[in-house]
């Protein structure tokens, strides 16, 4: 089956650059393009891919106001979000309006072509050093400990989840943990239910946000 994608990045030769790669690929088709924010959403609207690569920086409301439409109107259709990271001050709220996850503009062909897939599955983007540096530059860290914090895990839930802020995949956290994957992954579902998030970017988010997880402390 076909992996259906939009591409939107106001930089005609960024853009070109990422619709060539997709292009070249068994199974993967770019079947819109978009140079803004408002222009993006109206592709997604009409086309329904899989998959959303949406750069954050574009003229008019830009990529995080079409994230969060994309999100709320084509629930269907998982966004990625491109960034150049240093510069992207609003990735941080693009994952809280729905995105995935994200890629570095430079980042190499194979993981473009492999963010794709993922998504397209319905998987989290999560890169353990990109999302942690994120979430340290944005997390405010004045929430106190205990505050908000999601009580009603268990103490083991709560340590899956732990983990998972962390970035880790649920064959590392079995490693972790002495368990097995099919177990994480039973706890993760239940982590989603209980935290009422839809994945593991947001039960990340939820993580930092409560408390529970400290930037920089495992």
């Amino acid at each position: 089956m076909t992996i259906r994608v939009t591409v939107a990045d106001d930089q005609a030769v960024v853009r070109a650059g990422i619709v060539a790669i997709l292009d070249a690929e068994p199974g993967l088709s770019v079947v819109g393009q978009a140079a803004d924010g408002e222009s993006a959403v109206a592709r997604v609207l009409e086309l329904r891919p899989d998959v959303a690569l949406m750069d954050i920086r574009m003229p008019g409301d830009g990529g995080l106001a079409a994230t969060a439409r994309i999100t709320a109107d084509a629930p269907g259709t998982r966004v990625v979000v491109l960034t150049t990271f240093d510069l992207d001050e609003y990735v941080f709220a693009a994952l809280r309006a729905g995105a995935v996850g994200f890629l570095l503009k430079d980042a190499e062909p194979e993981r473009v072509i492999d963010a794709v897939r993922v998504a397209a599955r319905g998987a989290a983007l999560l890169d353990p050093v990109v999302t942690r540096r994120l979430i340290e530059r944005y997390a405010t860290g004045d929430v106190p400990a205990d505050a908000a914090r999601p009580r009603q895990l268990t103490p083991r839930e709560t340590e899956v989840l732990r983990h998972v802020a962390r970035g880790l995949t649920n064959a590392e956290i079995a490693a972790e943990l002495g368990i097995s994957p099919a177990t994480v992954k039973d706890h993760v579902a239940v982590v989603l239910a209980k935290l009422r998030v839809r994945d593991r970017v947001q039960a990340t988010i939820a993580a930092y946000e409560t408390g529970l997880v400290r930037p920089g402390v495992r």
